[in-house]
């Protein structure tokens, strides 16, 4: 999402989400007040669970804010998850679930993109442009972005109504499917609109390329898109999520947040977290 002034307003926070003025009065989910979950870790490589069970642990122990986790890495089939089904509003994040949809669509309609859906495609993916969004999102309707939700059987995300592709609900284990049909063949999205997601994630502007893909090793390609978005309650959601492949790896990483006093807090959470991943996969 495009850098915004955030301001308070009669004890509200207000922020322009592309289609317009969004108040906090919008319902937000709101995770439950269960017992605090723990990471869980599986994978086929001895000791490789154990470590990145600790070690992700270890990387949230002081931090603040309701985090959520997912690793899958194809190399040793390694799940690690933590709140996967925690909904947090997506904010930018679902500019990628909204590019699969729009070519998902096309593809339906043995279509290329228009030069005017690759121009608004490019600005929404590498610059986090919210009109370009918005633009997208009333093109597709809720039918389509249903649709290709369905398809790709993401059942826990809930678009946003009226407009607010920002309160998207999404979780990690959506976020991750999601992931893992933009890296491997599948039935939903083509060779060639996968490679074309692709290439826009690599590609995103230089001061948004924080978050997943920190503390990679050098020599492991990487495609990311962030999220970020202040209300009054949970304070700052900070999201990214990314695909990494090199190092005789190829792994998707979402990192979910929200309780961030700070955007910068938020993005520093999820460095935490990802710095160990990388480390752990590429000593693995």
């Amino acid at each position: 999402m495009t850098h915004r002034t955030f301001r308070r307003t009669r004890g509200l926070v207000a922020t322009t989400l592309g289609a317009g003025i969004l108040i906090t009065g919008v319902a937000t989910a709101t995770p439950a007040a269960a017992a605090t979950p723990t990471v869980s870790c599986t994978s086929a490589k001895a000791g490789l669970a154990a470590k990145l069970k600790k070690d992700i642990t270890a990387a949230l122990a002081t931090r603040k804010g309701t985090v959520a986790v997912g690793l899958y890495d194809r190399t040793t089939n390694t799940t690690c998850t933590l709140r996967a089904s925690t909904a947090y509003d997506s904010a930018s994040v679902v500019k990628v679930t909204v590019l699969s949809a729009l070519l998902w669509d096309a593809q339906k309609h043995h279509r290329a993109l228009t030069t005017r859906e690759k121009s608004l495609a490019t600005a929404m993916i590498t610059k986090s442009d919210n009109a370009s969004t918005s633009t997208l999102w009333k093109q597709l309707g809720m039918t389509k972005i249903k649709a290709f939700l369905t398809a790709a059987k993401m059942t826990q995300t809930k678009p946003g109504a009226n407009g607010y592709w920002g309160l998207t609900q999404i979780t990690v284990t959506d976020e991750q499917k999601l992931l893992k049909l933009l890296t491997a063949r599948n039935t939903v999205l083509t060779d060639t609109s996968r490679a074309y997601v692709n290439k826009l994630m690599a590609s995103v502007v230089s001061s948004q390329r924080w978050g997943t893909p920190y503390g990679r090793p050098a020599g492991v390609n990487w495609h990311v898109k962030n999220g970020w978005l202040s209300r009054a309650t949970h304070g700052w959601r900070v999201h990214s999520v990314g695909t990494f492949k090199g190092g005789g790896h190829d792994y998707a990483i979402t990192v979910l947040t929200h309780g961030n006093s700070t955007m910068n807090y938020g993005i520093n959470t999820i460095q935490g977290v990802a710095k160990v991943i990388h480390r752990d996969l590429a000593a693995s």
